[in-house]
């Protein structure tokens, strides 16, 4: 019964080393260190990507830093269209920007879903990149909505500021 115990204890340490820094005395010889009970080893696995996941991953940062000044271009144009300004040209830009965000939206999300895809198998920051997959989505939503509502905005003043404020709400997103 004791020899069992004693073999309990036993397996309950760990079996560490000394530090390369440590100085070691002879006597010291073998340092015994207590595991967590509730350790269990993690198995380890390779993660593999596909080799055009990085390819995809700068496409997919050059078209969100694209967007910053196109978001920019369509909040200034269509404020001078609020502002009764459709005779200068504005509302050609304003179609034209609006063009241009929608097929940058489409390859993002083309180029983000894929990587999302591809990333599945791999732990480590699955919650915040599913997040991103997920929110930006939605935005994608906001802006089909946005593009819905927009021969709307012709009509009425109440209509393009519901036209706006979709657009300003898909781009908070």
């Amino acid at each position: 019964m004791i020899a069992l115990q004693a073999a309990l204890v036993a397996a309950s340490f760990a079996v560490a080393p000394p530090s390369p820094t440590a100085t070691v005395h002879p006597s010291d010889s073998v340092r015994v260190v207590a595991a967590p009970p509730d350790t269990i080893p993690r198995r380890r696995h390779a993660i593999e990507y596909s080799e055009w996941y990085d390819k995809r991953l700068t496409i997919h940062r050059i078209g969100s830093y694209t967007m910053l000044p196109l978001f920019g271009a369509e909040y200034v144009l269509g404020n001078q269209l609020l502002q009764g300004n459709e005779s200068s040209g504005y509302k050609g830009a304003h179609v034209a920007v609006a063009t241009g965000i929608a097929a940058l939206f489409t390859v993002n999300t083309v180029t983000g879903a894929w990587n999302w895809w591809d990333s599945r198998s791999d732990p480590s920051g699955r919650t915040r990149r599913t997040l991103h997959a997920l929110t930006m989505l939605a935005s994608d939503a906001g802006f089909v909505w946005t593009g819905a509502i927009g021969d709307g905005a012709k009509r009425s003043n109440d209509n393009a500021r519901r036209h706006r404020n979709v657009a300003l709400g898909s781009i908070g997103i």
